[in-house]
């Protein structure tokens, strides 16, 4: 709608309006987490949660209205079918930029429960947005290397169980579970530095949903295998959000059913962890594949 304007307009005025959105939305979440901090009562919690969505919801449809005034995009969602509300999800997808959690938040919004990130205990630090994901219930990981965890014992398992008292919650309110399975955003840079056997993703990191999985699989009713291309910004994606020249978004959902490889034990038995592995190598080049094709049309 506005595309037409010039960039250096168009950038500070759109990035203006994006951190508007989330000032806006992030204070009356932020005021939810004040009054969980001053009413620490369950029952009131639980009733927190629809406002809070409702919050979090209200944030994503303004982010895509921002998206489709700023930028004359086409999108396109494919394999959304039969999706559920009142399901839980572990959706796992690839990640390109900043603007995928724009992009999967509204892709949520109207198909699935309201997606839960696990995040770095280090960002409940971080005015207003770790009060806000805390507020949204979304899970703090403390994870530990191995090397610290030589020298600290005790500690081992702490990560998974602090983990699954998180998720307890989740066991009465239908949720979806996000991971990046590649553990960073991808660039041509990262893809040369692995030197791995996929044309447009990095390696994935089975330990991240090999965690989320071990902490509340057997909760999950389907996996959803996201891919997210953008085939006509293959630069900086969310700079040219920002500038209008966003030109198309592509959403691909393979959703396949939960199987005995979200039920085991990833630290301590070599013959699952060897099958996640697996499992997770052979759906990450069925979506590699999925981009390519969209990508040589």
């Amino acid at each position: 709608m506005l595309s037409f304007l010039p960039s250096f307009i168009l950038m500070p005025f759109s990035f203006s309006l994006f951190c508007l959105n989330l000032a806006l939305c992030g204070s009356f979440v932020f005021l939810g987490g004040l009054c969980k901090l001053l009413l620490p009562f369950t029952a009131f919690h639980r009733a927190l949660v629809y406002p809070m969505n409702f919050f979090y919801r209200f944030w994503a449809l303004n982010n895509y209205l921002l998206i489709i005034i700023f930028n004359r995009v086409s999108w396109t969602i494919k394999g959304d079918a039969a999706l559920d509300k009142n399901a839980w999800y572990l959706l796992i997808a690839n990640h390109q930029s900043w603007l995928d959690i724009f992009i999967l938040s509204h892709f949520a919004r109207t198909r699935i429960p309201a997606p839960k990130y696990f995040l770095k205990n280090s960002l409940k630090k971080v005015p207003f947005v770790g009060m806000a994901c805390w507020a949204l219930d979304m899970p703090f990981m403390k994870r530990y290397s191995k090397s610290y965890l030589k020298k600290h014992p005790h500690l081992i398992g702490k990560d998974i169980a602090t983990t699954k008292q998180s998720c307890e919650k989740f066991k009465n309110q239908p949720t979806t579970i996000i991971n990046f399975v590649e553990g960073t955003r991808f660039t041509k840079e990262k893809h040369l530095r692995q030197k791995n056997n996929f044309k447009h993703l990095l390696t994935p990191k089975p330990s991240g949903i090999a965690f989320t999985v071990q902490a509340m699989g057997e909760q999950f009713d389907k996996v959803l295998l996201v891919s997210l291309i953008y085939p006509q910004n293959p630069g900086h994606i969310m700079k040219d959000t920002l500038q209008g020249k966003l030109k198309e978004v592509i959403i691909d959902i393979e959703q396949i059913n939960r199987n005995e490889l979200l039920q085991g034990d990833y630290n301590n038995d070599v013959n699952y962890k060897r099958n996640f592995h697996r499992w997770l190598t052979q759906l990450w080049h069925l979506s590699d594949i999925k981009i390519n094709k969209y990508l040589t049309k």
